[in-house]
Order: C-alpha cells, then sequence, then structure tokens
C-alpha cells in the first residue's frame, strides 16, 4: 500500500508537468512563430516477482510472470515545427517562412541564434533587427534614403533608393536549418540555440533545396491547436484525479489494517 502511493505519486507529478507544457503552450496562442511542445513519458523499472517461465506446481512452466511497475517519468519535451498560418500585416519588414528554415539574429554575446518570428524593424544605423535590437545574420543595411523596400521569395533584398527609377540589391537572408530541429535548446524570446543533439545547423537561401521561402508582408502564427490542448488538459485532470484517489484509497486500507486489534 506504501508501494501503490508512491506510484501515485509519480503519476501525479507526470500529469503536473504535462499540464504545465499545455498551459506554456495557450499561453503562447498568439505569439509570432511559437510552436507548440510536448511531454513523452516512460514507465519506471518493474519488480518481478515471478519471472516468466518458473517452475510452479508439477514441473510445470508459468506462461506469465508477475511484475509490479513502479510508476511513470517524463524523459523528453519536444517541439512540434509544423507550420504555422501566415497572416498578413503589410509591413515590409515582416517576414514569414513558409517551409523548412529557421532565420538567424546575432546577439550581443556574440552567439548566432534562431528565430521564426521574423517581426523585423530598422536600427537607427538602418540595419534590419528584430524587435529586441538583435541584428539579422547575414547583416543587412538599408539606405537611409531608401523609399521602398522589396524582398523575394529567394530572400534577396532590393530598395528603391530617392530619385531612382531602378531598385537596387543591398543584401540577401540566408536561413538555417537542422537535421533534427526537435534537439534545439528554447532561451525564450521566441529564439532557439543550437546544441549537440540539434546538429550544426545547415546554411542556405530562402527557396533553395530543403529550404521554405519568403513571404514579405506576412507573419507565421503559432501552430497551437488550442481545442486539442483543451481537451488534454481535461484529460490530464482527470487522470490527476484518478491517481490522487488511489493515494486516498491506499491511505484507507492502511488505516483499515492499523484498526484491526481494535
Amino acid at each position: 500500500m506504501d508501494r501503490a502511493m508512491e506510484i501515485a505519486a509519480t503519476g501525479m507529478y507526470a500529469q503536473q508537468l504535462y499540464v504545465d507544457v499545455l498551459a506554456n503552450n495557450l499561453a503562447n496562442v498568439n505569439t509570432t512563430g511559437f510552436k507548440e511542445g510536448s511531454i513523452h513519458f516512460q514507465d519506471l523499472i518493474y519488480e518481478q516477482v515471478r519471472p516468466q517461465g518458473a517452475v510452479s506446481v508439477g514441473e510445470a512452466q508459468a506462461p506469465v510472470g508477475i511484475e509490479i511497475g513502479y510508476g511513470t517519468k517524463p524523459v523528453a519535451t519536444m517541439r512540434r515545427f509544423s507550420q504555422g498560418e501566415l497572416v498578413p500585416t503589410e509591413n515590409p519588414l515582416d517576414l514569414a517562412i513558409e517551409g523548412d528554415g529557421f532565420f538567424q539574429v546575432l546577439r550581443p554575446d556574440g552567439r548566432v541564434y534562431y528565430t521564426r518570428d521574423g517581426s523585423f524593424r530598422l536600427s537607427p544605423e538602418g540595419q534590419i533587427v528584430t524587435s529586441d535590437g538583435f541584428a539579422l545574420e547575414p547583416p543587412i543595411h538599408i539606405p537611409l534614403d531608401a523609399e521602398e523596400i522589396s524582398i523575394g521569395r529567394d530572400g534577396v533584398v532590393y530598395v528603391r533608393l530617392a530619385g531612382e527609377a531602378e531598385p537596387e540589391e543591398v543584401g540577401q537572408i540566408e536561413l538555417a536549418r537542422f537535421v533534427n530541429p526537435g534537439g534545439l535548446r528554447s532561451v525564450g524570446g521566441n529564439l532557439y540555440q543550437e546544441t549537440i543533439a540539434s546538429g550544426e545547423p545547415i546554411v542556405g537561401p530562402p527557396a533553395s533545396e530543403g529550404f521554405g521561402e519568403v513571404h514579405q508582408g506576412y507573419l507565421e502564427r503559432s501552430n497551437v491547436d488550442v481545442v486539442g490542448a483543451m481537451v488534454k488538459i481535461i484529460v490530464a485532470q482527470r487522470a490527476y484525479e484518478i491517481n490522487s484517489k488511489v493515494i486516498r484509497t491506499s491511505d484507507e486500507m492502511l488505516s483499515t489494517a492499523n484498526n484491526i486489534k481494535r
């Protein structure tokens, strides 16, 4: 009965973590480029009371054994990098990726980070930066007298200067993709960090083989399934309640055993 309490406690802890992940998904339902998270569990080790094939009465072999499990444990949280809906913004510096790839941004610590959030702005010096001021990598500078900015699906950036009829090329946006994007580390601020598990970034221009296209004047919404998340929360709540009932039942059984002599 003490064992049942410990097993149920692992179940309650697992469901609490499950709800935490779902809550984070719902909190970011309107976060640009956010990717839905999920959590994976495994069962714990088993106590083998009687092994399979053990000799039973009359030298016969038991076809099945007796195993008692010790509950569950969380083993991984993963992100679902499916495509989010593209919504128009009419802002020429808003960019959305349709397909595989991440924008590269350079933070003040000198490291390159990766994002699906394409809500870019211009710095006072004319450099394309994120809303937090992190520079797009490789850097692209827009002349201060530019009257129009045009970005193709292949990531080539053109500007039309004051008094000029024809646009001129000022830069090329490059995307990064990973063999295992699920291995990226989330650092907040819509940014991901390369890890050993993700592998090294593969860099290339948009619309090339293996890379998605860039859409100017659009942003990618989160891919959170709100209805699905609400259903999962209800299931997690019921599982949490069931595990708590197991603890109460075990406590009542222990109380009955303690009162036998009375």
